[in-house]
């Protein structure tokens, strides 16, 4: 297994050739962003969270994306009911459990859409992938700052081992540095920029880019570490003629939307 630029540039290709449906179940405060990545990137996207039409939804769709931002007691209900049917019809399921270890309720609901949904990919902070690994986060230490990391990405290396081990799925830790953990592998990649902590909602746009990598990319390691890499890229290049988050955030759709073979080739950093 190998990660190119040329490999990077085949997904994104296949993307913008295929636009495959992305299901996502995700949170208010990102809801629109990610929709517009996602258009920006070429796939299509589809927000849906009523109980009563998501797996009418997930059997059209070709990736599900399941993001626990803004919970409710009926959107549980209908992340397990969607992503049991996404399991049945083998599709990518995308986990983000954003926040994860803030709450009693937040970290619980991680960890029963873990065992029941079965994701293909697990996409979170250092604080978040710490905390589903261990629930009982005064024992050990942790603890998430809002929505927010209060842990580096390498910290949480092992547990993203121990989640791939339990549970089977490619675990991509964000941050700083960006770690992809399957079984005896690990990709880091280094691109991104600082500014891009100050947008909310571009962990989130990770998890849904990593869906429409996914429905392209059998090879779930490779899908989540070339999402990555075409957000960190994105993200330079957009904070090149930034001036702050705001104009940050509308030049990283732009960016995304021109994004070339050439710009990964001369950006990438693993």
């Amino acid at each position: 297994m190998t990660i190119t630029p040329t490999g990077i540039w085949k997904d994104l290709e296949q993307i913008r050739e295929k636009s495959p449906l992305v299901h996502n179940i995700t949170n208010y405060v990102a809801m629109n962003n990610t929709a517009n990545a996602l258009l920006a990137l070429g796939a299509s996207p589809v927000m849906a969270h009523a109980e009563a039409e998501v797996c009418d939804m997930v059997n059209i769709a070709n990736a599900l994306v399941i993001n626990i931002g803004t919970l409710s007691d009926p959107w549980i209900r209908a992340m397990a009911t969607a992503g049991a049917r996404a399991k049945e019809r083998n599709i990518p399921i995308i986990l983000d459990p954003v926040g994860a270890g803030a709450t009693e309720y937040r970290t619980r609901t991680a960890r029963e859409l873990l065992q029941t949904a079965s994701p293909s990919i697990i996409r979170g902070n250092g604080s978040e992938i710490m905390a589903l690994c261990e629930p009982n986060l005064d024992k050990v230490g942790v603890a998430t700052k809002g929505v927010d990391s209060s842990s580096a990405s390498d910290l949480a290396i092992e547990s993203a081992r121990a989640l791939n081990k339990e549970f089977g799925a490619v675990v991509c830790i964000t941050g700083k540095t960006d770690y992809i953990v399957s079984k005896g592998k690990m990709t880091r990649v280094k691109n991104g920029d600082a500014m891009m902590t100050r947008v909310t909602g571009l962990g989130c746009t990770a998890s849904a880019l990593c869906g429409a990598f996914a429905a392209v990319n059998p090879d779930y390691h490779l899908a989540a570490a070339h999402t990555m890499a075409v957000m960190g890229i994105t993200g330079q290049i957009a904070a090149e003629d930034a001036h702050g988050p705001a104009s940050l955030q509308l030049n990283f759709i732009d960016t995304l939307y021109q994004l070339s073979e050439t710009h990964i080739q001369d950006y990438l950093r693993l």
